[in-house]
């Protein structure tokens, strides 16, 4: 789909070659620095292991009627102002389910009454959506826009719903919230390293086995080998409280009651220090709760 500005794309580089010529012909004089309409922002998150970086210009309303109006519906957007905004994903990922390899894209969007679709193309550093070309297109996804009761002056990209494998890629402007979920592959990495130090053979530190134990807890996975590990953890003659709190925890889940509320009074015992009183209370709400 071709972008609306094209047209003008011939006069935008003659204004600038005519602009350079100008200048040249002009004597150097002091400079004027005017705060950009629609300044540049970066968005930095991490989902797992994958470092997301979002490079953009934000634009406000300023009293103008932007979806379907401004900014037609059906048309190129460059999501943003200025130059088209930039994403970077460190590993691969999946954008609404769809694979998309590690690396930086521009992001493009077409803007519709209820559905928009979002570009991912291998061409980055472009300005505006006068010379996008689809030929270019990583990945095209569509997806549901929300309507927002609040309108929002300057366009914003956030992150939301943030969980150990996936998140929530916002693009909000005016009264519209465009939701796109990004997934990455947390579990597949982590088991991995987990299966290679259980297999080498060399003693682990009570840290790698309380991480390894914790991992499994929470993801739900193998209980009885996050017991063993768990148990690995704690054996020595003074056991982290936090490590005995996690035990008493993962035991409860295992059925084993008095274990667990065992492992809960150690764990207040051992506590100390600023921890103490948080602690106390965790314990103590586990205990309740397996009478």
């Amino acid at each position: 789909m071709k972008s609306r500005f094209l047209p003008a794309l011939g006069l935008a580089i003659a204004g600038s070659l005519l602009l350079s010529a100008a200048s040249a012909q002009t004597p150097a004089g002091p400079r004027i620095n005017a705060p950009a309409a629609s300044p540049a922002a970066t968005l930095k998150q991490r989902v797992g292991f994958t470092d997301i970086e979002v490079n953009y210009s934000r634009p406000s309303m300023r009293d103008r009627k932007i979806f379907g109006a401004f900014l037609p519906f059906g048309e190129v957007w460059r999501t943003g102002a200025n130059t088209a905004t930039k994403i970077t994903f460190s590993t691969d990922v999946k954008v609404a389910g769809k694979a998309l390899p590690a690396g930086s894209y521009a992001l493009y969007s077409i803007p519709e009454l209820s559905e928009w679709t979002l570009i991912f193309n291998k061409v980055t550093g472009e300005w505006g959506a006068y010379s996008y070309n689809a030929e270019n297109d990583a990945l095209r996804v569509t997806t549901k826009s929300v309507g927002l009761t609040q309108p929002v002056e300057t366009f914003t990209i956030d992150f939301n719903d943030i969980r150990t494998e996936s998140a929530t890629l916002n693009l909000v402007w005016e009264k519209t919230r465009v939701p796109v979920k990004i997934e990455v592959d947390v579990v597949k990495n982590v088991l991995a390293q987990i299966d290679a130090a259980m297999a080498a053979g060399q003693p682990l530190s009570v840290s790698a086995y309380y991480t390894a134990a914790m991992f499994y807890f929470d993801q739900g996975l193998d209980l009885k080998k996050a017991r063993g590990w768990i148990e690995e953890a704690t054996k020595g003659e003074k056991p982290a409280f936090y490590m005995l709190h996690a035990k008493a925890r993962i035991l409860a889940k295992s059925g084993d009651k008095a274990g667990a509320i065992a492992a809960a009074k150690q764990s207040i015992a051992a506590a100390e220090g600023a921890p103490r009183a948080e602690y106390v209370r965790l314990n103590e709400a586990l205990i309740e709760n397996l009478k």
